[in-house]
């Protein structure tokens, strides 16, 4: 169950799947002894009862309860930030949860349409205009408009934690950001008129758009503060592969604050003392941040 106490900002934690390494993580996490100060920390749902490795309905149910329980506290302002524990989208679905994942969940509770997908971790953050879509709808969802309001999005957090005046990439969609026209029209159509709205709306540097295969190379470089990316796996490749242990879900738009580890439930390590707290930590970190920007 959830317990409240007001005397310092709280920041609620969802374990997630019962039968995943959520559990375990949230609980090494909180006894790292390497939590930021000044808040409470409270596990919200019903965890007990569920084999590790061995996922069911009723966890997934558990799941789903913990979730409305921490949107209820969140949307009432008895918590402050959200930060959730990895779920299991098929397991979910399974039990009548309609959502594509935990983002939009979150999203509709608050009533927010303008939100997007943002990881950061090491020295990388992307945004993502498209995210939990089959690959052979992305192009006929990328549009002026969705690329700039992402983008606008993405800023706001880069001002938020980075820097006053972030310096923003935007990816193309095509091999080699369509070679001219040669491999695709969407980067003259549709990305570098939304990148000339971008930089004239006067929120950061933005520029492209830029071949993907070089860009999240250039941005570890130190050339970006930031990528926004036109679909889920070109900017999570790339994120994962540089700082999955450390790596963070954000929901950016939202009325609070939600941050969540980089990982899944990892069903098949469940249990085995083999799960590393370091995401949910960075996750745990990066929420109290951003409730109290440095």
């Amino acid at each position: 169950m959830c317990e409240f106490s007001s005397e310092l900002p709280v920041i609620g934690i969802t374990s997630g799947d019962p039968a995943g390494i959520g559990p375990e993580v949230v609980r090494a996490a909180l006894a790292s002894g390497d939590l930021p100060a000044g808040f409470r920390f409270e596990v919200c749902g019903d965890m007990s009862g569920h084999v590790p490795g061995r996922p069911t309905p009723e966890g997934a149910r558990a799941a789903s309860d913990a979730l409305e329980q921490a949107a209820g506290n969140l949307l009432s302002g008895r918590w402050r930030a959200v930060v959730t524990g990895p779920v299991s989208k098929n397991a979910l679905h399974g039990v009548g949860f309609p959502f594509p994942g935990q983002t939009e969940f979150f999203a509709e509770r608050a009533g927010v349409l303008d939100f997007a997908m943002c990881l950061t971790g090491g020295g990388l953050t992307v945004a993502l205009v498209t995210a939990h879509v089959p690959m052979r709808d992305v192009a006929g969802l990328l549009t002026r408009e969705e690329i700039v309001r992402v983008g606008g999005l993405l800023a706001g957090f880069l001002q938020n934690t980075i820097r006053p005046d972030p310096r923003i990439a935007v990816a193309g969609f095509n091999a080699h950001a369509g070679e001219g026209g040669d491999i695709g029209c969407e980067e003259i159509e549709t990305i570098a008129p939304a990148v000339a709205d971008l930089q004239c709306a006067g929120r950061g540097e933005f520029s492209g758009p830029h071949p993907p295969d070089t860009v999240f190379r250039r941005a570890l470089a130190g050339e970006f503060d930031g990528v926004l990316c036109m679909y889920h796996d070109q900017g999570l490749i790339p994120l994962k592969l540089h700082a999955f242990d450390e790596g963070v879900n954000v929901t950016l738009g939202l009325p609070f604050v939600r941050t969540s580890p980089d990982h899944g439930t990892a069903f098949d390590i469940a249990g085995r003392g083999l799960a590393r707290p370091d995401s949910m930590l960075a996750a745990i970190r990066l929420a109290a941040r951003m409730i109290r920007p440095a």
